[in-house]
């Protein structure tokens, strides 16, 4: 077999390839016996009717076509690895040559993994906001904490911001209650927002007994988005009263017999987390700063199955929150072109990085142990909330292995890029992430092999 490559463009190769008719052998007497099995001829058993009788029954062609089909995709892999060609898609394969007895000859253009220069990520700079815990931080979380062991108490006045009520809503068109447009004896938190426009507004100053109607649109079924009058009628208003932050709160509410124990803890935890914030934000911030420093030739094709993939995720995203396009475009404050300029940005960064953590796993020779793989595993299991072995078994049922081992070795090359990277605060503090734990706590270093042996005591030579 002879192969020859020709570059399209940085990002797509043809390639042609030569096959000598004896190479092509094994395929059609695999054809032959196949066609055998399949046809019925008078005084033949099924199964034993020569090739000759074949050619004359079926065709010699149908011989040809069977034998061709199985035969390139052996030749089409083998000629990608004759020419060191990496390929992102499916390959368009066309049959240019056919020569009975003598060549079988054809051209496959596929998008192939671009070729650059990977620059050096040893010592790159990034810088990431300080990590602080503010007394209003820790306030919020004690309060969410009170909240939790509150009581609601009845009262018999008009319904203020914070104050829960029980409540009946009825959604109407044109004095028609639309279909599943009615909800009984919800219990509400005036202020919380998130619901319906025009709530939290309409609750204020309404007590037990009042009805009021206000416009508003749906948020959820089929009309999602449409038009729509909203009777609200509250039976009952409820104040909540919170504890004191006190020594028997402290105890009540966490396993600490002090308000100032609990207190260190909030402040500790809520470090914790900024702190990881702090590391998901170096870790983004070193891989744009490596980004910038390389130019890579992007597959079209690539690029645009990915926006119009994570297009449609979003879209879906809205349709599960109850919310239109047109929404949560104003609440973000973008245009449409706005949106998919910034998406298509996303996406071409992403595609880039996908190539850089590639090359750089490959550079460093780094490896996927099963341990790693069953971490993955049930990581991914978590995040979809499915059970881990079932997640497991879909994996592998659908051939999605590859993929996960993919994810595996370009997150092990980002540590690589971080680790190797300086990354300081906006105080010029050097983050400290070889070491941060995944719980936000920061471990003791590793000491190297050379440091241990030099700490270990040599052994007593023993007498002969």
């Amino acid at each position: 077999m002879k192969s020859a490559v020709e570059t399209l463009s940085p990002t797509r190769a043809k390639l042609t390839v030569e096959v000598p008719f004896e190479e092509l052998k094994p395929s059609l007497d695999a054809a032959y016996k196949k066609i055998a099995g399949q046809i019925n001829v008078p005084g033949f058993r099924r199964g034993k009717v020569p090739p000759a009788v074949i050619d004359r029954q079926v065709g010699r062609g149908a011989v040809l076509d069977e034998a061709i089909n199985q035969v390139l995709p052996e030749k089409y892999i083998e000629a990608l690895k004759e020419n060191s060609l990496e390929p992102l898609a499916q390959p368009e394969i066309e049959v240019t040559k056919l020569e009975d007895n003598e060549t079988l000859e054809f051209t496959a253009e596929v998008d192939v993994k671009p070729e650059f220069d990977v620059p050096a990520y040893d010592g790159i700079e990034a810088q990431v906001e300080d990590v602080e815990v503010t007394d209003a931080d820790v306030e919020e979380q004690v309060q969410a904490l009170r909240e939790r062991f509150g009581t609601l108490l009845d009262v018999e006045r008009a319904a203020a911001d914070g104050d829960f009520v029980t409540i009946d809503l009825v959604a109407s068109v044109d004095g028609e209650t639309v279909e599943g447009g009615e909800v009984s004896g919800m219990s509400y938190k005036v202020g919380r927002g998130g619901m319906l426009d025009g709530l939290d507004e309409a609750l204020v100053g309404m007590a037990a007994g009042d009805s009021k109607t206000f416009p508003s649109q749906l948020v959820g079924g089929d009309l999602v988005g449409q038009d729509v009058d909203v009777t609200v009628t509250v039976s009952a208003v409820q104040q909540q009263e919170l504890p004191e932050v006190d020594d028997e709160f402290a105890q009540l509410a966490s396993e600490f017999d002090t308000a100032e124990e609990l207190t260190a803890d909030v402040r500790e935890r809520l470090g914790r987390g900024k702190r990881l914030e702090q590391a998901a934000a170096a870790r983004d911030a070193v891989l744009e700063a490596l980004l910038e420093k390389t130019e890579i030739p992007l597959p079209e094709t690539l690029v645009a199955d990915e926006l119009n993939a994570r297009r449609e995720n979003v879209e879906q995203q809205l349709v599960y929150s109850g919310m239109t396009m047109e929404k949560y475009l104003e609440d973000e404050g973008q245009t449409t072109e706005e949106f998919e300029a910034d998406l298509e940005r996303r996406v071409r960064e992403a595609v880039a990085a996908q190539f850089i953590l590639d090359e750089v796993a490959k550079k460093e020779e780094l490896g996927v142990e099963q341990d790693d793989l069953s971490q993955h595993l049930v990581r991914r299991a978590q995040q979809s909330g499915q059970d881990p072995q079932e997640f497991a078994n879909h994996m592998f049922e659908h051939n999605h292995i590859p993929e996960l081992v993919q994810e595996i070795l370009r997150g092990k090359a980002l540590a690589t890029i971080v680790e190797s990277a300086r990354v300081t605060d906006a105080s010029g503090n050097v983050v400290e992430l070889k070491n941060l734990r995944p719980d936000g706590t920061i471990g003791e270093p590793e000491a190297d092999t050379a440091d241990l042996a030099a700490e270990e005591p040599a052994e007593e030579p023993t007498e002969s």
